[in-house]
């Protein structure tokens, strides 16, 4: 799922990459523009490496995704931003450690609201609750733009990725 995740992120382009600045586009592990061959070999590769681990009994890392950058229906950020990450950046923390509650979602765990330490912070739990919600038919778009992005990269393209893909889309249904 963190292969997955990396492999089908989202991020508005830069001077790094090609096209017109600003524009979200797919850049899988945001290294579109950096990497010296096939996207989907540098998939497998990550994929193998988790094998690797696994077989080794390794602690396997935690996978987490947030979106700073969520936007409301007036196109206006939804979390405050900067020193505020620290709440959830402590709460991922105390996810690792095995001490913070969460709830499960579609993607995974996510903190509750009374989960986060707000001191400080004039945040409510009605924009929370915007914030950790699950728009289903925006992912539900979402999930087709990652189904283009596979048919671009289909040469070698690790087939887990697209059974993650479809596991999600079942999720969502």
């Amino acid at each position: 799922e963190g292969v997955y995740m990396a492999a089908t992120m989202g991020s508005e382009t830069t001077a790094a990459a090609t096209g017109k600045t600003g524009v979200v586009r797919r850049d899988p592990f945001a290294m579109l523009p950096f990497v010296g061959y096939n996207m989907s070999e540098y998939f497998e590769h990550w994929l193998k490496i988790g094998k690797q681990l696994e077989a080794t009994n390794a602690t396997m890392p935690k996978f987490y995704c947030v979106n700073w950058f969520r936007k409301n229906d007036a196109g206006q950020f939804v979390w405050p931003g900067y020193g505020e990450n620290m709440s959830v950046l402590a709460w991922m923390i105390g996810r690792i450690e095995g001490g913070a509650k969460a709830q499960e979602n579609i993607f995974g765990y996510s903190p509750n609201f009374t989960d986060l330490n707000w001191d400080g912070m004039d945040f409510t739990q009605e924009q929370f609750d915007q914030v950790i919600s699950v728009d289903k038919k925006s992912w539900q778009e979402e999930l087709k733009l990652h189904d283009e992005l596979f048919d671009q990269l289909s040469y070698n393209l690790p087939e887990i990725l697209r059974t993650t893909k479809a596991k999600l889309a079942s999720s969502l249904s």
